[in-house]
C-alpha cells in the first residue's frame, strides 16, 4: 500500500483523536468539573469494552457452532438452539453495558 493511500485515512485518524482537545480549551470551571469529565470517560470505556468483549464472544461461539454443525450434520438442531440462547444472553451483558453508560452520563 503506497503512503498516499494511507495518508487519508491516517489524517482523518488524527483529526477524529484531536478535536476533541478543542473542548477542553476552556476556562477551568468548578471542582466536580473533572468527576463530569471521569464519568463521562467511564461511560465511553464501558460501552466500547462492552462492544468489543461481546463481538468477539459472540464471533466464537458461532464459529465454534458452526465448526460442530460442519463436522456433524445430524445434530444440527441440537446445536443451533443452545447456540442462539448463548447469543442472546451474550448480547444481552452488551445491552447491560449500554445501559450503565447512560446511568452514568445521567450523573453528569
Amino acid at each position: 500500500m503506497s503512503i498516499a493511500k494511507k495518508l487519508g485515512p491516517a489524517t482523518a485518524a488524527l483529526f477524529v483523536t484531536l478535536a476533541p482537545l478543542a473542548a477542553h480549551a476552556q476556562e477551568a470551571g468548578r471542582i466536580g468539573d473533572g468527576v463530569k469529565m471521569m464519568a463521562a470517560f467511564a461511560a465511553g470505556l464501558a460501552i466500547a469494552l462492552g462492544v468489543l468483549g461481546g463481538t468477539l464472544s459472540q464471533g466464537r461461539a458461532a464459529s465454534a457452532a458452526l465448526e460442530g454443525i460442519s463436522r456433524n450434520p445430524g445434530a444440527a438442531a441440537r446445536i443451533q438452539t443452545p447456540m442462539i440462547l448463548g447469543l442472546a444472553l451474550i448480547e444481552s451483558l452488551v445491552l447491560l453495558s449500554f445501559v450503565i453508560a447512560f446511568l452514568l452520563v445521567g450523573k453528569i
